[in-house]
Parts: structure tokens; sequence; C-alpha cells
């Protein structure tokens, strides 16, 4: 196989999983109409990367109408679709200073944007935040990230974490893969969603440090250290061919 056939074939893959991680964001309730993005960075030497056609409804997403796109927003090859320009912002900023990860994806949800409300941000109430607060950021609203200069502020707020709380704004995750990222969401988006029917129902019962601080050696025990991406990704990918088809086109 040569090595122009090979990265067809990787960014191929890369398609559809991105296609798939958009519809998934729409099964699971999390998309805000076309206002929020995933990107994922194409192998090689190029530092492209593909994000959503602006307009597009998650559930429409395929792999062929994904947008290919270098890290000064240009289009690299022909679309009839433009990107939003947030989207570039975010996802450029973090691709530029994070060669270790492949995925960034963000969300308005509801339950993720009303915790990044809160003064105390994620709090450590159940066993899904634990996940997540062993490598959580947080990043002050500036407003709809178009400026180019919060980038700065972006990247070192985020660090070498897989998780960030934009404050007011809603949730970020990053990963190796597109599996791996949409997994850290659901952890993420999870533990806002426990967290606020908590406050609600009375006096809470955060978990103790220790707990927190050996969560992580717990979770590779608990996977048998394959993965949570790989232990999850082929199910969610099946329930998406239930209730979601077409994705790969």
């Amino acid at each position: 196989m040569t090595t122009l056939t090979s990265n067809r074939d990787a960014e191929r893959q890369l398609r559809i999983d991105l296609a798939a991680c958009y519809r998934l964001t729409a099964l699971f309730g999390w998309d805000d109409l076309v206002f929020t993005h995933i990107s994922a960075r194409i192998p090689g030497p190029d530092h492209h990367f593909l994000i959503n056609p602006y307009g597009l409804m998650f559930e429409e997403i395929t792999a062929s109408s994904l947008v290919k796109i270098d890290l000064e927003g240009r289009k690299v090859e022909p679309s009839p679709y433009e990107v939003n320009p947030a989207g570039f912002t975010i996802h450029s900023a973090v691709h530029a200073a994070r060669h270790d990860i492949a995925c960034v994806m963000h969300t308005h949800s509801i339950n993720g944007t009303a915790v990044s409300a809160q003064a105390e941000g994620l709090l450590p109430l159940s066993q899904q935040s634990l996940y997540i607060l062993s490598s959580l950021g947080y990043h002050d609203y500036e407003g709809i990230a178009v400026n180019p200069d919060e980038k700065p502020r972006l990247v070192r707020d985020l660090g070498t974490k897989q998780a960030l709380m934009l404050r007011n704004h809603g949730l970020l995750t990053v990963g190796k893969t597109v599996a791996d990222t949409f997994v850290a969401m659901y952890f993420f988006e999870s533990a806002c969603k426990v967290q606020l029917r908590a406050q609600a129902g009375g006096r809470l019962l955060p978990v103790p440090q220790p707990i927190l601080d050996g969560i992580i050696a717990q979770t590779k025990v608990s996977t048998r250290d394959t993965g949570l991406d790989q232990l999850v990704w082929p199910g969610l990918l099946r329930r998406l061919d239930r209730h979601m088809p077409g994705y790969e086109v």
C-alpha cells in the first residue's frame, strides 16, 4: 500500500468517526442547533483538520460533508459550506498547541452550561465527576469566541488537561481519538446533570479527596486497561446505526 493510499484511508476513517460523533451528539441531545463544533486533526505534516459545515444540523452531517481547513481557517479542498468563525478560533488554538491530541469537542448543552455558570464549577458529587475532575481546567468567558487574542488564554487554561469548562459558555474535551473525546464529553455532561439534580434534592455529600486521587488507577482496573473509548465506541456506533444511519457516506 502506498503512503498516499494509506493517508487517504486514514482520512476516510477519521471522517466516518467524526461524522458519527456529530450524529451521536445530536442523538444524546447535546447539540445547539448549528452553533457548536467538533474537529479532528488529519494525520500527516500539513496540519489540516476537519470541522462541521456551518449551517447543517448535526444529525445531517456525513463523512463527505465535513470541511477540511488549515490552521488559518482556509478551506484546502472545495466545499459549498463555510465554517463557524468561533469554531475556528477555539479549535485552531487547541490543535496548534496540543500535538498530542487529535480531536476537540465543544458543546453548549443545558446541563454543562448551567454548571459553567456556577461559581464553584464542577463538584465531586458523583463517580462521573471524578473522572473529569482528574483532568479539568477553567476558562473565563470573554464573549463569543471570534477574537484571535483569546487563543493564548484558551491554550493556557486547557494546559495538558483533557477537559475545560468554559465559564458561562459550555464544555470542551480533547482526546487522542474521536472516540476518546466523545466518551470524555459523555462523563463531563453526565457529571453536570447529576450535580444539578443533587443540588435540587437537598444537602450534598462530596466524595472525599483520597478517592478522587485514585480514580484513574481504578478506572484502568474497571475497564481491564483497554480504555473507555475502545470499550464503548463500537456499541455507540451500533446504536447510531439503529437510530440515525447514513453518517458514513
